[in-house]
This record gives structure tokens, sequence and C-alpha cells, in this order.
């Protein structure tokens, strides 16, 4: 636990990770308040409030990349200020809005949602050197699995003894406050002086220059990389589907809050313990390992085998999540690394809209136990195209680090050969059959073979 002290002792890392932890539990039950509104204060179906809940999970998955190329353009405080207005005029007005115009308005919201887990992965990235980042976007991670815990089920609870609308105001009052305290932190988005390793591909010269193009780092490593987010996400979804399914046809349907509390807890303690190692994992295999347990939770039919079954997908949710992040943040230069953040935003919303209705079709196709099986096989899909799309890694020498490069670095990182030398030769020597360049060469000459002597005839005279 040494290294999550020095992580929390970093200035600024403590009351950021506060601020961030109350924001994103607002966030996070923004869809199950708006459902029990619908549901409770409108008095209209499920599907209805399914559509006001797709309505701002497609708003969200459109306005993460916008939202982070504008924190790159503009700074962090203008885009805070900006969101946090739209949110608290959406949530102040949802009591009195008919159900049409709340669509659309829920879209809207979506779109101007406060980007803060973007914002807190930039920031930690900015804050942390190499070595502490796989430690802190474990912490990050695991703050993210303890709001989905806790933001929905306050949610209910309060749903229960408060009226819908009390509950929408209360949480746009939590979502307004969490936004307005990152504003007042104003937490570094780029490394500063010395805190900036030199191995980071440039990194502090590039906060200087500007933002560089996108095509220089959304390649088709940093596709594989959005695609596993998606993935991961989506498996995860439909396992919460597939644990509710699975618990009604046994007729337990009350026990899936101590599953789904399970299934937290153990992804929290997987968090924490990838977060101690000595080396990063590659995303891909932790994918893939994350569907490979999860493809037989559904042979468990009882809620406490389930209990026991789910410790696995569990354990390693949060690792997961944690590696894509540190995978994005390491593609990505610093001066874009709010616009890439975005982009990892929108990917796991759109697996977790994805997810539960993928799932429910296998559920009513074969058997409950089928959810888990297709969340599994989803899972291992996205780690197949993400291990095949990948690119290899940059050799960091011999006892070094191996990171994920483009192709840009791979072809600049070639070892220094120095200039080209010749072989030795000595000095040329003349041949004996060829002339010296600087003699003029006689015509050929045959050789003297003496006078031609005609043979002898005799005389011309006959005798007699």
């Amino acid at each position: 636990m040494t290294g999550y002290r020095q992580i929390l002792a970093v200035p600024g890392m403590a009351p950021l990770l506060g601020v961030s932890f109350l924001a994103r539990t607002a966030i996070t039950a923004a869809v199950m308040a708006l459902t029990m509104y619908v549901v409770l204060g409108l008095r209209m179906s499920y599907g209805a409030a399914g559509g006001v809940a797709a309505a701002l999970t497609a708003g969200l998955a459109l306005g993460g990349p916008l939202l982070g190329r504008a924190v790159d353009r503009r700074g962090l405080r203008t885009v805070l200020l900006i969101t946090v207005a739209g949110q608290a005029v959406f949530w102040l007005s949802v009591p009195i809005l008919p159900y049409g115009i709340l669509v659309g308005a829920s879209f809207a919201a979506g779109l101007l949602m406060v980007p803060v887990p973007p914002v807190t992965r930039q920031a930690i990235a900015a804050m942390t050197t190499v070595e502490q980042r796989r430690a802190a976007f474990a912490l990050e991670s695991v703050q993210g699995e303890l709001s989905y815990m806790v933001g929905p089920a306050v949610v209910v609870l309060c749903a229960a003894k408060v009226s819908p609308d009390g509950v929408a105001w209360g949480l746009g009052a939590a979502v307004v406050a969490g936004g307005a305290g990152m504003a007042l932190l104003d937490p570094p988005l780029r490394a500063r002086g010395g805190t900036c390793p030199k191995d980071e591909r440039g990194e502090a010269e590039e906060g200087g220059t500007g933002r560089s193009a996108r095509r220089a780092w959304l390649g088709v490593d940093m596709w594989a990389v959005l695609m596993m987010a998606f993935g991961t996400t989506t498996l995860l979804s439909g396992v919460d589907l597939a644990i509710v399914a699975t618990l009604e046809e046994a007729g337990q349907v009350s026990w899936a809050a101590v599953v789904v509390a399970v299934l937290g807890v153990a992804s929290v303690c997987g968090g924490l313990l990838y977060g101690v190692l000595s080396r990063s994992l590659p995303t891909w295999l932790l994918l893939g390992l994350l569907g490979l347990v999860t493809l037989p939770v559904g042979l468990a039919g009882d809620w406490p085998w389930l209990c026991v079954a789910v410790v696995g997908t569990g354990f390693f949710a949060a690792p997961t999540l944690s590696a894509v992040t540190g995978a994005v943040s390491g593609l990505a230069p610093a001066a874009a690394r709010g616009e890439a953040a975005g982009l990892q935003s929108s990917a796991q919303s759109a697996g977790f809209a994805l997810g539960a209705p993928l799932v429910g079709v296998a559920i009513d196709a074969s058997v409950p136990a089928g959810g888990f099986a297709a969340a599994g096989l989803a899972g291992l899909a996205a780690a197949s195209a993400g291990c095949l799309l990948r690119r290899p890694p940059v050799d960091g020498g011999r006892g070094g680090r191996r990171r994920w490069a483009p192709a840009r670095a791979r072809r600049d990182h070639q070892p220094h050969r120095g200039p080209r030398r010749e072989p030795h030769r000595g000095p040329r020597r003349e041949s004996r059959r060829e002339p010296h360049r600087g003699q003029r060469r006689e015509p050929h000459r045959e050789p003297h073979r003496g006078q031609r002597r005609e043979p002898h005839r005799g005389s011309a005279v006959r005798g007699p």
C-alpha cells in the first residue's frame, strides 16, 4: 500500500479524487433518477423510462469527445462553467417538463454533462509520473466501481421516502456541486516543469507547441483500445442483467442486490491488487480473462453459489478498466488527452447502452445462463480484436520497459548505426594487362614473323 500513499501524497490528488467521487456518484445515478421520475412521477411505463435513459446515454456518448476537444482548446474552467450551468437548468426544470420535451432535454443534458471522469483521468496523467500511473489509474477505476455501487442504490432508497421531484433536484444539486468543486480545484491537465519524464515522446514540447494532429495518435492502436473499452462495459452491463434474470427464474430476485454488492467488492479488491503489481499487464489479456471467467457463471442456480461465481468477474473488472485508461493515456499526447479521454468515455457509454439489450436477446432466445455466456463471448471477441489490431511494442533496450507506440514512433526508434563506412581495400594496384589511364594505347600490331619465303618449285626450263 506504499504506492497508494505516495499517490495520495501528490499535491492536489486527494482533493481531486474526493470531488471526483461526489460528482461521479451523482452522474452514474442520473439514469436511475430519471427512471424513477418517469415511473413514479409521471406514472408512465418502464418502456417510456427507458426512452429517457436512452436519450441521456446517447447524449453522453456523443458529447464526450466534443467536450474533451473543447477542454484541450478552451481550457478546463470554461467548459466546466458552461456544463454546470446547463445541468442546473436541466435538473431544475425536470419536474415541469412533459414527457416529449423531457426526452429531448435529456439528450441535451447528456451532451452537456459535466466531464468529470475524463477530466479526472487527464489530471491524473498530468500529476503523476509513468511509474505512478498504474496505481493512480487503479484508484480511479476503484472510485468508478464505488460510484456505481453507491449512486443508484441511494437514488432508489430516496425515491421510496422522498418525492420524485425532490430526488431530481437533489441529484442535480450533487452534479452542480461536483462540477463547481472541480472548477475551483482547476487541476493541471498537462505536466508542468520537471514532472514530465523525458521518455514520454516529447510530451513537454507538445504542450507548448499546440495540439498535435489527430491522425498522429488516433490510429489503429487507439481504435483497438477503444474497442476493448467498449467490450468491457458491454460485458459488465450484460452481467448485471443476467444476474437479475437468473435469480428471477430461481424465485430469489430479492437477493440480486447482495450478488451485485459482492461483484462490486470483488472488483474493488482486484483493482487495488492490480495497482500494487510491479508491471502492467496487456489490456487484451485482462479482458480475455474477464470473458473466460464470466462464461461459466450461469451454471450457478442459487444466490449463494452465484455470489461465489461472480467473484472472478468482479476481480478482473476494475483491472481491465484501469488498463484501458492507462493505454489511452499512453497513446495520446498531452495536448490531445482531453479528446482521447472523451472518446474513451463515449466507447464505455456505448457499451453500457448496448450490453443490456444484447444480453437480453440472448436470454430470451435461450435461458438466463445464456446471458452470462453472451456477455463473456462479447468480452472475448473484443479482446481478440484488440490483440489482432495491436502493433508490436517498442523495446526500451536491455532491462528497459516495453511500451506501446504508434507507427511513427516505431519508425523513429531505430538504433544509431553511425555513418556508413566502406571496407578498407588498400592502395589500388595496376594490372599488367591494363594500361595506365594516362598512357596512350597503341593500335594492335601483328607479331614479327620475319620475311615471307616462297617455296622452291625448280627451274622453269625442263631438261632433255
